[in-house]
């Protein structure tokens, strides 16, 4: 299955992979769309786009983990930054390639993520690794927020819009979003204003 908001790329991932000869037994543009079709559709591997015009890929992904949970996600973006893969590993992506890979690269990739290999372009093993790492050596009862997550909490505490905190650290404006979300989540927060209260007892203001 391809979940892509762009028509030509998707259009281009599903025919490279028919001509290889796997069966592609969905192509849609939206996450809701794929959430609502996956249960019937029954693939064994979703290739997902990051960066989709109606949910986060983040967001997809945990739906797609909730209705198959064995499916396995093969995230395949044009964001290659640290934070976006570590977010799509967590939320139960199998691997992570990004779009400059070539044609060989990405089918290989495909197959040996549905013979249950974890796939990685070049470089993002070893990040995703040493994340993991730095995570288990955290004392286990306390939140761990990543750079990326404090950077914003930081920042939102500090009255900045999430434009503005985008376009101070470089990112987009659903980045933003999706790291708010994911702090919210850890937290157990419910708005801004529980984050800021947060920020300022813990020193991050």
């Amino acid at each position: 299955m391809v979940v892509d908001d762009h028509p030509m790329w998707r259009d281009g991932v599903a025919r490279d992979l028919t001509e290889a000869g796997y069966a592609v037994t969905a192509a849609v543009g939206e996450g809701v769309q794929a959430l609502r079709i996956v249960a019937a559709a029954r693939p064994d591997v979703v290739v997902l786009d990051l960066q989709l015009s109606d949910l986060s890929g983040v967001d997809v992904i945990r739906g797609l983990r909730e209705a198959m949970p064995a499916v396995r996600i093969l995230m395949l973006s044009a964001s290659g930054e640290q934070q976006d893969v570590l977010d799509a590993v967590k939320a139960g992506a199998t691997g992570y390639l990004v779009k400059s890979a070539g044609r060989l690269e990405f089918l290989d990739a495909v197959r040996r993520t549905a013979g249950g290999e974890t796939v990685f372009t070049a470089g993002l093993a070893g990040l995703v690794l040493g994340e993991y790492r730095r995570l288990a050596a955290s004392p286990a009862d306390k939140p761990v927020l990543t750079v990326r997550e404090t950077e914003v909490l930081r920042l939102v505490a500090k009255g900045l819009s999430y434009r503005q905190v985008a376009e101070r650290l470089g990112v987009s404006h659903r980045t933003v979003q999706n790291h708010v979300q994911n702090t919210l989540g850890k937290l157990q927060l419910h708005n801004r204003s529980g984050l800021v209260r947060y920020a300022i007892e813990n020193g991050l203001d």
